[in-house]
């Protein structure tokens, strides 16, 4: 049976109970199937919990498995602090072949002999990818161009010219070569495609490489071996426990600098008003929470007049659990 028929099933049998749900609030993290787009992940979260304020924090091409990291409620609020996290990636390249969209699921435009390779030759070979660097996106990806995503344009037949951009990739580790098959381990910040990079490696070693599969092993705080399967959460769904996998908004927010807050503070705060911070704090970003540790607002910090002002507002019951 296949994934998206046993979810149809379980979206089904919930039907009935559509009135009877109450809107969520958190963060789900999910292990995306193999053949899946990050937005058909989307509209079957929405399907199952009867609910249409859901959003995804980072797009996983439909080759990709792994960490999808998907906000339910006023969680959309904080994609933006989940989409700046790190990510850890596992990757296979098939090096010889050059792909259209920089994968095994594009045309083959070009193929060429494999050098013969040793680990330290493609050691060497990853050594300038790391660090800041500046990368060209691929023809085939969501980035937009006048309003348009480059993939449609792309499937066209029109040309796209991406310009590079700045990523960081933190680290590489090669773990395995079984010519003409590499696999590695990428941590990189976000906005890096891992397509380029291994198309970008092709490209320097001479023979191409397209990339054949890949795991989102991490996203910020979110681990796979933490993420739930699509069909647990239709279970869930049906049984009325999505509340145990959702993570509150506070796990999009680790990296904040937490702000204390008494009673009057909270008040303040409620009702958008700034309150004192003498000390200039580190990280400029703050989240002021309530003593259930549910996340009363996002701050920044006004350095002029030694302020917190609240950035956004959030009300007591939109914290998902915990």
């Amino acid at each position: 049976m296949t994934w998206r028929h046993l979810l149809s099933q379980n979206e089904t049998s919930t039907v009935k109970h559509a009135n009877e749900q109450p809107n969520h609030h958190g963060i789900l993290n999910l292990d995306k199937p193999a053949g899946w787009t990050s937005h058909d992940v989307v509209a079957r979260v929405r399907r199952l919990l009867h609910q249409r304020g859901v959003g995804h924090a980072g797009t996983l091409d439909p080759l990709a498995t792994g960490v999808l990291v998907v906000c339910v409620g006023q969680a959309t609020r904080v994609v933006e602090y989940l989409m700046a996290g790190q990510k850890v990636y596992r990757a296979v390249a098939r090096l010889g072949e050059t792909s259209d969209t920089y994968d095994i699921d594009g045309a083959i435009t070009a193929t060429a002999p494999v050098p013969p390779l040793t680990r330290a030759d493609l050691a060497l070979a990853l050594a300038p990818f790391v660090g800041p660097i500046l990368q060209i996106p691929p023809a085939y990806s969501a980035i937009k161009q006048d309003g348009v995503p480059a993939h449609r344009r792309a499937r066209r037949g029109q040309v796209v010219e991406l310009t590079a951009r700045p990523v960081t990739i933190n680290r590489i580790d090669l773990l395995d070569w079984q010519p003409p098959h590499l696999t590695l381990e990428v941590t990189c910040g976000p906005g890096a495609y891992i397509r380029s990079l291994t198309h970008d490696l092709g490209q320097a070693l001479g023979c191409g490489a397209v990339l054949t599969a890949l795991t989102r092993l991490r996203s910020g705080s979110f681990a796979l071996a933490d993420a739930i399967s699509l069909e647990t959460l239709a279970e869930a769904a049906e049984a009325g426990q999505v509340a145990r996998y959702l993570h509150p908004l506070r796990s999009a927010l680790t990296d904040l600098t937490p702000v204390p807050v008494d009673p009057q503070a909270t008040a303040q705060i409620a009702h958008g008003q700034a309150i004192p911070c003498p000390t200039r704090p580190e990280n400029e970003t703050g989240v002021a929470c309530g003593p259930d540790g549910g996340v009363l607002a996002i701050l920044v910090y006004d350095a002029t007049r030694m302020q917190w002002r609240p950035r956004k507002v959030f009300a007591a019951d939109e914290n998902g659990s915990g």
